[in-house]
């Protein structure tokens, strides 16, 4: 028997989710409802599936599923609409907000316009730079005097024939930083090619996201990303994060700029004192409905 599933579709900088709330009621195989809601044809279309739950040591729990089905710990942009979803829909009245998530609680600020949530500053907590932890194969590696706790900050890695500098950087999901000419044109890069290479390479026991970066300025950064099970999306807001730190390791950018991506901008510092990664950006809704699941 199909059941009925009420949504709300939603997007920060264009990395677009379907939200559903389950505060009250659990939604039945949402790997599968994932799957479903994210075709782009014959769905809702978005990058995956975000649930609203109810949390034991926050106000929510977000659980979030990549457009093919697999289990995200973690996403940047689906954590401000998250914010923007409770707020706006009167699950919560308060501007400061903890949401749990798979890779710890994050504190969200919550900036109100005319009643409705249109920007949250995210605080995405302390970037995590050992090999290991990130997780990445310091083996698979071409420089083989590595440690496995070592930071791999522009490592020479072969893909697909061709040698790389990876710098590595986890936000609660691990994320792998190269970067481009500024004579090549990043919006016509060919990231489809190179994407799922990164992806799955043996370098990364947990499959990666990879952003491509091209510095612009100190305080500007351009940056397309390839993420773990969805592809190419328009924003990753953890992605953005990993890529300012990674800029900053490789003394080519200040502790706050400006992050160009396909969907929109993002504000990223990182406070080196607290050593913690701030994220600053939109949160929109698109609209609500509901499918047959």
């Amino acid at each position: 028997m199909e059941s009925i599933m009420k949504f709300t579709k939603m997007h920060g900088c264009g990395n677009d989710y379907v939200y559903v709330d389950c505060t009250q009621e659990e939604l039945d195989n949402p790997e599968e409802a994932a799957i479903k809601v994210s075709d782009r044809h014959f769905g809702i279309g978005s990058d995956g599936l975000i649930l609203i739950k109810k949390s034991d040591r926050a106000d929510f729990f977000m659980d979030m599923y990549n457009a093919d089905g697999s289990r995200g710990k973690m996403c940047g942009n689906g954590i401000r609409c998250v914010g923007k979803y409770v707020y706006d829909n009167g699950l919560t009245d308060k501007t400061e907000i903890k949401v749990d998530t798979l890779s710890g609680v994050k504190t969200l600020q919550l900036h109100v316009t005319d009643g409705k949530v249109s920007t949250v500053t995210v605080d995405m907590g302390a970037p995590i730079l050992k090999a290991d932890e990130v997780p990445a194969d310091v083996s698979v590696f071409n420089n083989k005097l590595l440690n496995k706790s070592d930071m791999l900050v522009a490592e020479p890695l072969t893909v697909n024939g061709f040698e790389y500098h990876v710098t590595c950087v986890s936000m609660g999901n691990p994320h792998a930083i190269v970067y481009l000419d500024n004579n090549i044109d990043i919006k016509k890069f060919e990231i489809e090619k190179i994407g799922p290479a990164f992806e799955k390479h043996a370098a990364f026991p947990e499959n990666v996201n990879t952003e491509f970066i091209q510095v612009s300025d100190k305080d500007n950064l351009n940056m397309r990303v390839w993420e773990r099970g969805s592809g190419e999306t328009f924003a990753c807001g953890t992605g953005a994060c990993a890529s300012l730190v990674a800029t900053v390791l490789n003394g080519k950018c200040n502790n706050t700029a400006t992050l160009h991506l396909l969907g929109g901008d993002l504000k990223i510092t990182w406070d080196r004192t607290k050593n913690t990664v701030l994220m600053e950006g939109p949160a929109a809704t698109v609209f609500t409905g509901e499918i047959e699941l």
